[in-house]
């Protein structure tokens, strides 16, 4: 997959150090409609092989939702 193939569901502008896409952020896979989720490595349990946990703000999961009409 690549970037291209994602649309953002939040927004860029979040927070003072957000810029180059290196934001907290919530995407969906136009290629098969999945969610891809951009945050920072959380380390709270070891997930299985080739899966990976990540931590988002709450504002960021709300924004999501909003922008696909659940």
């Amino acid at each position: 997959m690549a970037r291209g193939d994602l649309i953002r569901l939040t927004d860029k502008a979040r927070g003072p150090n957000c810029d180059d896409d290196d934001c907290p952020n919530v995407y969906r896979d136009e290629t098969d409609g999945g969610i891809v989720v951009q945050g920072d490595q959380c380390a709270a349990f070891q997930p299985p092989d080739g899966e990976a946990l990540v931590k988002i703000p709450e504002h960021v999961l709300r924004e999501a939702v909003r922008a696909l009409g659940w």
